[in-house]
């Protein structure tokens, strides 16, 4: 479940039209850290001027302070060190007075750098003093969920294949089921009946009903003998047809398997497989045990995600022809690392112009630290920012 970042404000009436050239309800901060920084010509607080009245201001209870401000932004700028040391310095392990904000930032920090043993000697902590199930361990370091890919054995076969060669298929299963996949090269096989077939692509089909990884090499030649033998209109060799068209999702010759396929339907009267691409990826792939896959996305959100950094992101200018058309903007922000002081500037003014738009805007399943800057920027003054579970 998404979290809010920044509790709401209770509702309160518009307040009178302030005298010219102030702000209506603005009021000057106080002096922090961040206050000299340079917001690379964003016009931050002409954006503000505008927006000012109406949005709804959200706030994370007693605020995350100009401490964790400055944590935010030394991670946007990539020193991620030296943020987590003020973090854990500023984040009292009992008691005080820091807000739940300032929390997450921290457990969020431990996810993102891959720290599993900080992240379960505070996350108690977090739990006592709020009173709340805390976030769950997720590796969110840049090396989480790639896979650790060991090379499968390698089987060559060859020859002239049939139903005798259940036995050799069968010890095929069985380096398979020990090595958690297998190659097999098919580049010497002569020919295969279709008896040979059907065992052939029961094997096939025991081993990915157990999510074995199995590739098939130089599949081309095999897959041209057995071409010949099958004839549209014929309804004979039937596990031959199926055969080829797996041999041809190996190849990755798709036009090819759709010709087939059609072929099959009319001959045999029935629905022929659908296309698969096969062997996509490396057999023996394991994923790391510790790895939280990502929620599915939805399609009609607008997804950030990696790093995004510059005033000219790529991926910015594609946003605003995304809201182009859209009246609700949805951003998908649980695939995102990290944004840089400049790129969020640039976000901010883009939200600017949107809301003005009349259009209602969200990023979701945002990490703490990037929640963190996206206050230091107002982001959250013309957005609705979520944090990811």
């Amino acid at each position: 479940m998404a979290l809010p970042f920044f509790g709401k404000k209770p509702a309160s009436p518009r307040p009178a039209p302030a005298p010219e050239g102030r702000v209506a309800g603005a009021e000057n901060p106080p002096p922090t850290e961040l206050s000299g920084l340079d917001f690379s010509a964003s016009d931050h607080g002409r954006g503000l001027a505008h927006a000012a009245g109406l949005v709804e201001v959200q706030e994370c209870g007693s605020g995350i302070g100009a401490t964790f401000e400055e944590a935010a932004v030394l991670y946007a700028n990539g020193n991620d060190d030296e943020a987590l040391a003020l973090l854990e310095a500023a984040v009292p392990s009992e008691g005080g007075a820091v807000g739940e904000g300032a929390w997450l930032m921290l457990l969020d920090l431990y996810r993102l750098g891959g720290h599993r043993q900080r992240f379960d000697s505070r996350v108690l902590d977090y739990a006592t003093r709020f009173e709340r199930s805390p976030p769950s361990w997720a590796d969110l370091s840049p090396n989480a969920g790639k896979a650790k890919v060991f090379q499968a054995p390698l089987v060559n076969l060859n020859g002239q294949l049939s139903a005798a060669a259940e036995k050799q298929f069968e010890q095929i299963a069985a380096i398979a089921r020990r090595n958690g996949g297998v190659r097999i090269d098919v580049s010497k096989v002569r020919g295969v009946d279709d008896a040979g077939c059907g065992v052939w692509r029961r094997l096939l089909a025991e081993l990915a009903a157990e999510r074995l990884g199995v590739t098939l090499l130089n599949v081309q030649s095999l897959a041209d003998v057995l071409g010949k033998r099958v004839v549209a209109g014929r309804a004979e060799e039937r596990d031959t047809w199926l055969m080829l068209l797996e041999l041809l999702q190996y190849a990755g010759d798709q036009p090819h398997f759709e010709d087939l396929a059609v072929a099959y339907a009319v001959t045999f009267e029935e629905s022929p497989p659908s296309w698969e691409r096969r062997g996509g990826v490396a057999p023996g792939t394991i994923a790391p045990a510790d790895a939280t896959p990502v929620a599915q996305l939805d399609p009609d959100d607008f997804v950030f995600e990696g790093e995004l950094t510059g005033a000219g992101n790529e991926t910015l200018k594609r946003l605003a022809a995304f809201a182009s058309e859209r009246r609700q903007i949805r951003i998908d922000c649980a695939r995102l690392r990290r944004i840089d002081f400049v790129c969020a500037g640039t976000l901010f003014n883009i939200l600017v112009t949107m809301q003005a738009q009349g259009k209602l805007i969200g990023l979701v399943n945002v990490n703490a630290m990037v929640a963190g800057l996206l206050r230091v920027m107002s982001v959250d003054q013309v957005a609705h920012v979520t944090l990811r579970p």
